[in-house]
C-alpha cells in the first residue's frame, strides 16, 4: 500500500510521515520526493540559487515515478543521494527496501497525476503561510547551511507562488486533510486507522 503525504513546504508532512514509520516499524518504508532533485553540479554555484526548486521541472519525476511503480510491485529501489547545501548529487545511492506500507512524502506529490496514480491513500497537511515560513527559516538556516535573507527571498519568489499555483489546489485530491493546528499524535492515529481499514 502506497500512502502519499503532501502539503506545503514545512507544513508538517515529513513529521507525520516519520510518525507513521514508528507505528509500522516492521512493515513500512519512507520514500521522499525531495531526494529526486536534479543534479546541478554542472551549473555555476551562483546560478543555482536562482533555480525554482518548487516547480516540477526541478525534480527527476521520471525516476521517481519508476521507483513508485517498483515499490508498488514489491521491488526495492536505489534512491539517489542529494545534497541540499550544494544542490547536487555527490554520488551514490541508498537502497530502499520494499515494504507492505510505503510512506511517500512530497510537496508536489498530489499536483502531478503521474504520481497520484500509484497512491492508494492520499493525505494533505495544511498550514498557514506564516507558520511554514517560520519553520522553513529554522530548517534551511540550521540544517541546510542557507542564510536568512536568501531563504526569505526564495520563499517570496518561488515557494509561495508555486504553493498557490500547484500545491494548494492539489488538496482536492486528498482522501484526508490534516489542518493546522493539530496534534501530531492524533493526526498519526487518523492516518493509521485509514491504513489499517484498507489493509484488513
Amino acid at each position: 500500500m502506497l500512502v502519499g503525504i503532501a502539503g506545503g513546504s514545512c507544513s508538517g508532512k515529513t513529521t507525520l510521515a516519520k510518525n507513521l514509520l514508528v507505528e509500522f516499524p516492521d512493515s513500512s518504508c519512507l520514500l521522499a520526493f525531495d531526494d529526486y532533485y536534479h543534479d546541478l553540479s554542472e551549473m555555476p554555484v551562483s546560478a543555482r540559487s536562482r533555480v525554482n526548486y518548487d516547480h516540477p521541472d526541478s525534480l527527476d519525476t521520471h525516476l521517481f515515478v519508476a521507483h513508485l511503480e517498483a515499490l508498488s510491485n514489491g521491488i526495492s529501489v536505489e534512491v539517489p543521494i542529494y545534497d541540499f547545501a550544494t544542490h547536487t548529487r555527490p554520488g551514490g545511492t541508498h537502497q530502499l527496501r520494499a515494504a507492505d506500507v510505503v510512506i511517500v512524502d512530497g510537496v508536489l506529490l498530489l499536483a502531478l497525476p503521474e504520481c497520484r496514480e500509484f497512491l492508494d491513500l492520499t493525505v494533505f497537511v495544511d498550514a498557514p503561510e506564516e507558520i511554514r515560513l517560520e519553520r522553513r527559516l529554522e530548517r534551511d538556516v540550521f540544517e541546510r547551511g542557507r542564510d536568512e535573507a536568501g531563504v526569505r527571498s526564495q520563499f517570496i519568489t518561488s515557494v509561495s507562488p508555486m504553493h498557490q499555483l500547484l500545491v494548494e489546489p492539489s488538496q482536492q485530491y486528498a482522501d484526508l486533510v490534516v489542518s493546522h493546528p493539530f496534534q501530531i499524535d492524533e493526526a498519526t492515529q487518523l492516518v493509521c486507522d485509514r491504513i489499517e481499514a484498507a489493509t484488513s
